[in-house]
């Protein structure tokens, strides 16, 4: 269930047209965190973790990806990760632009591996969860795990498609729901946890606006979608990465994820008896990797 402590102040941003949004907790002073969420999902995802990262003494930044939200839907606007990308920077120049922690799961990983990328010198450190990293050549055996990934990832040209915003908003976005339950089972998550998804994914323009992210990785065509390849294929950044997974994970083969993150050579871990949202099944072992993961960056570069 969302929760009311820490207090979460609601901030906006206006960029391309749109008002994106943000919750922020914390004192203004303390070590910043971006968590970045992913699909199908909202900053919500983070509420079990937020607590416990504000009482290790850090703010936290938590924005809605672009779409994600009434303000930011529009059907003139780009939704690819180069434009998240981009909100993202703006959003930490917006709060002065210290060198920050970048946490992201499933899209948002990607969009923090990108940053990373980008200009690893304007952050700490880098998490991944639910998303292996990206980079740096083919990983020895990963081969083998293809095949089962290709069924796992069989929703992607479903959300490509152009009947997919109705799929989504259909029975109070069932589809989604069902796709929550595939990717985590066993998470008997309630119908709190899941309200502020559904009042994404019952919204026209919002679902929309979620499947243009599934649309633009194949617009080879586009610029943004060559650039976005480029970039998460080149060399990995020169940050302490962690990569956390589900070992229970129904969206992302667990067994591909550590592969990767070996072929990578970064700290990595799964968690026994969660799935594809381990920060939200289990934000406590979560934090445990996590924080001294976040300490051990800070004292590095501090």
């Amino acid at each position: 269930m969302p929760f009311d402590h820490p207090v979460a102040r609601t901030l906006t941003l206006r960029r391309d047209g749109l008002e994106l949004s943000a919750r922020h907790f914390g004192p203004d002073d303390a070590p910043l965190l971006i968590l970045l969420h992913g699909f199908p999902d909202t900053p919500h995802t983070w509420d079990g973790l937020i607590p416990l990262l504000v009482e290790a003494g850090y703010q936290v930044l938590a924005p809605w990806l672009r779409g994600y939200t009434p303000g930011s839907a529009s059907r003139a606007a780009r939704y690819d990760l180069m434009a998240v990308s981009a909100d993202v920077a703006a959003w930490h120049t917006e709060l002065g632009g210290p060198r920050a922690h970048l946490v992201g799961h499933d899209w948002g990983a990607f969009v923090a591996m990108i940053l990373a990328k980008q200009d690893p010198r304007r952050w700490e450190s880098l998490t991944l969860l639910a998303i292996p990293p990206f980079g740096g050549g083919v990983a020895p055996g990963m081969w083998r795990y293809l095949p089962r990934q290709l069924v796992l990832s069989s929703y992607i040209p479903v959300m490509q498609s152009g009947l997919s915003p109705r799929l989504l908003t259909r029975r109070d976005a069932g589809f989604v729901r069902a796709l929550w339950r595939r990717w985590s089972p066993g998470w008997a998550f309630t119908d709190d946890e899941f309200a502020p998804v559904a009042a994404v994914f019952t919204d026209p323009v919002m679902a929309w606006a979620a499947t243009r992210y599934y649309r633009s990785l194949f617009t080879v065509q586009r610029r943004a979608t060559r650039e976005f390849s480029d970039i998460l294929m080149a060399e990995a950044a020169p940050l302490p990465t962690l990569a956390l997974a589900g070992l229970r994970d129904g969206c992302l083969s667990p067994d591909l994820q550590r592969v990767l993150a070996e072929h990578a050579q970064v700290q990595h871990a799964q968690l026994p008896g969660c799935g594809h949202f381990l920060q939200a099944e289990r934000p406590d072992a979560v934090a445990e990797l996590l924080l001294p993961h976040l300490r051990a960056a800070g004292a590095h570069t501090g």
